[in-house]
């Protein structure tokens, strides 16, 4: 079952590779979507795909890449679109 996953990862999570990590995590899982830095020092994600590997996305945000040090992870699911083509790093 396809979905949609919204993703708010707080923390030191910005200067550590989070999105680049991310990004290629999503296209090894063939997610689409896109991941970005927030100006409060968040990094935020929207994916789109298969249900289990959006959370498999989901945990690996927990720990994030080598570096971070992740204090809080939100969530929300939400309803498919089939809204992207590939997974992107936003600014």
């Amino acid at each position: 079952m396809k979905s949609r996953l919204h993703i708010v990862v707080h923390g030191y999570v910005q200067g550590v590779f989070f999105r680049a990590n991310t990004q290629e995590l999503a296209n090894r899982l063939g997610l689409t979507g896109w991941v970005r830095n927030s100006s409060n020092g968040s990094v935020e994600i929207l994916a789109e795909g298969e249900k289990e590997k959006l959370d498999e996305l989901l945990r690996w945000c927990q720990r994030g890449p080598s570096g971070a040090l992740v204090e809080k992870v939100e969530s929300e699911w939400l309803e498919f679109r089939a809204e992207f083509n590939v997974f992107s790093v936003s600014s």
